[in-house]
């Protein structure tokens, strides 16, 4: 009985570890065979002896804080593939269109990338009820002539809503000697960092301790302008075609009155309802009252 158990045990044994060498040899046979589609290195990011600056202000990068924060920022981005790509596909959307209204404003071209931490060149909407690409609230928006109301939002209209950025950021440049320092009162606002600086007694951005959104802000704008403006450096490959083309192919129709349904609108002009909603985000409603008489100039895609 003894010798049986134990012929049996052996047996067993040997097709198990016959099984095994199968199995592994299978794996091995299939691991060589798998087409990787999108290698990637995952390596730090060389920052010693580099200079960055934001809007002409150079970062202090003998500070090792500085350095470490920045690092953060850069290597976040660098590997939040998906949105980063995502961004690097609008900004040929977007950017044409807010470029020359900085320019006009005579404001630093750099000020364009706030746009993209604040909202990723998208309409979107904040928990705290910002709202649009320049992430205005409410109050603020009505502060620079933006229309807010259930039928028409203006923070989503990018030409109209980056003229009040402008006028905005170039207020708060005005009231803290640095665009470094209005990028941060866009974030924290100008009470909030006047009370900073107060209290801490230090009137540098890269000297003073803030909450971590707004500590962040900075570094995350540079971090972001690096990477847009050399994208292959950090693996991003991106063809011409690929990008989202601009939505410059359009026409404009002055609208003073009521509009019954911007369905039969979109129709009468030889479009559709989801295309006047993409070429005109802030149109809310289905309808438009206008009681006072207000012009509108409604964008349709040719």
């Amino acid at each position: 009985m003894k010798m049986f158990s134990l012929f049996t045990f052996c047996l067993g044994l040997f097709f198990s570890f016959a099984l095994f060498s199968s199995n592994a040899g299978q794996k091995a046979t299939v691991s060589e065979n798998v087409d990787h589609q999108l290698p990637q290195q995952i390596q730090a990011v060389p920052l010693a002896n580099r200079s960055f600056d934001y809007a002409g202000e150079p970062l202090p990068m003998s500070n090792f804080d500085v350095v470490e924060r920045l690092d953060r920022e850069i290597l976040r981005n660098s590997y939040y593939h998906s949105n980063t790509l995502l961004i690097l596909k609008r900004l040929q959307r977007f950017f044409p269109v807010i470029e020359p209204i900085l320019a006009e404003h005579g404001v630093p071209n750099d000020l364009k990338y706030l746009a993209v931490i604040e909202s990723d060149l998208t309409n979107a909407k904040s928990p705290a009820g910002a709202r649009g690409m320049w992430q205005f609230m409410r109050g603020t928006a009505g502060d620079y002539s933006l229309e807010v109301n259930k039928e028409v939002d203006e923070r989503y209209h990018i030409e109209k809503a980056t003229h009040a950025a402008c006028k905005y950021l170039k207020k708060y440049k005005e009231k803290f000697g640095s665009w470094t320092l209005a990028a941060a009162a866009y974030n924290l606002g100008a009470r909030g960092l006047q009370n900073e600086m107060n209290a801490q007694h230090f009137n540098s951005y890269y000297d003073l301790n803030l909450n971590e959104e707004t500590g962040r802000y900075v570094f995350r704008i540079v971090a972001i302008k690096e990477i847009l403006n050399n994208p292959q450096n950090y693996g991003f490959i991106l063809d011409q075609q690929e990008a989202y083309p601009p939505l410059h192919d359009y026409s404009l129709v002055e609208v003073d009155g009521a509009v019954p349904n911007w369905g039969e609108f979109a129709k009468k002009y030889g479009t559709t309802y989801r295309m006047l909603k993409v070429y005109n985000p802030w149109l809310l409603s289905s309808k438009l009252t206008n009681a006072n008489k207000k012009k509108y100039l409604i964008k349709l895609p040719k």
